[in-house]
């Protein structure tokens, strides 16, 4: 199977390369597939063609989406339209990632697939918008994959790191450390991400439609902070705050724990983020 990887170099896609089944992985870099143009996306799709699509890219940073609104959606939307028709054009199944930030996080029982979107800020208008992009395009070959708070070896270059990879940073250079106690949230490390991914590509009939796959189980950005200390031993004191989803005047879902409804009737599960963080 050959599969077309856009992002290798961002976590996600640098598990998925190293989680590899056995498949023959095309990782082209940036300065080749840049996914604000269009004429790149086509041109190395239609000389690879390959098997599968999977995206990893995407513009993340969520305080910067209110700034630059139509980068986001030029990346997490008109791109993803555009992965998705030479996708069918080469007759190929496209992969690409969502997020939970596609929900409002106003309910206190985690999402299904099902469950109607409502983004309050423009970076989950973008990804839902690059869903339904996607959706419309090419219905029978997108899968698309809702995820949740990533962390993987490799951090997301693009935010400066991750979220743990920061708090081992602030680790060591405070000994008292304020964190968010207002969200609740499903922590989801890639190195499980990118082995349920390759389980579902392995199942007949599974490769179109949404899926959730984070690890199970659900926490604030406070106790995961002070399970990272826990595990690790640092000696940091974590104080929690409640910033009411706030980020300046940018909304933030309170809640977006997300259930792996599709992928578990399949069986496919995620350890407990728990066990995930201290592998």
């Amino acid at each position: 199977m050959k599969i077309l990887l856009v992002g290798a170099t961002g976590q996600l896609g640098a598990d998925l390369i190293r989680n590899n089944p056995g498949h023959d992985i095309v990782a082209p870099d940036r300065r080749e597939l840049d996914l604000a143009n269009p004429d790149q996306i086509r041109s190395v799709i239609r000389v690879q063609r390959p098997n599968i699509v999977i995206n990893c890219a995407a513009f993340h940073n969520v305080p910067l989406c209110e700034d630059e609104p139509e980068q986001a959606l030029r990346i997490n939307c008109v791109a993803v339209r555009e992965l998705a028709s030479c996708s069918r054009e080469v007759d190929a199944r496209l992969v690409t990632f969502s997020t939970d930030y596609v929900f409002d996080g106003r309910r206190r029982e985690p999402y299904r697939e099902t469950d109607c979107p409502a983004p309050i800020q423009m970076y989950g208008i973008s990804r839902l918008a690059g869903e339904l992009a996607a959706m419309a395009t090419a219905p029978e070959r997108c899968l698309i994959v809702r995820t949740c708070g990533l962390y993987g070896r490799s951090g997301a270059a693009q935010k400066g790191g991750n979220f743990v990879d920061k708090r081992m940073d602030d680790a060591r250079r405070t000994p008292t450390l304020e964190m968010g106690s207002d969200q609740t949230v499903s922590p989801t490390s890639t190195e499980d991400l990118s082995r349920a991914v390759y389980s579902l590509l392995e199942i007949p009939g599974a490769g179109q439609g949404i899926y959730h796959l984070v690890n199970e189980g659900e926490c604030t950005w406070y106790e995961f902070t002070r399970a990272i200390y826990e595990i690790s031993g640092a000696s940091t004191e974590v104080i929690p705050v409640d910033r009411k989803g706030l980020t300046g005047s940018m909304r933030r879902p309170l809640y977006s724990v997300l259930a792996n409804t599709r992928a578990a009737a399949l069986g496919i599960r995620l350890p407990h983020w728990r066990e995930a963080l201290e592998c």
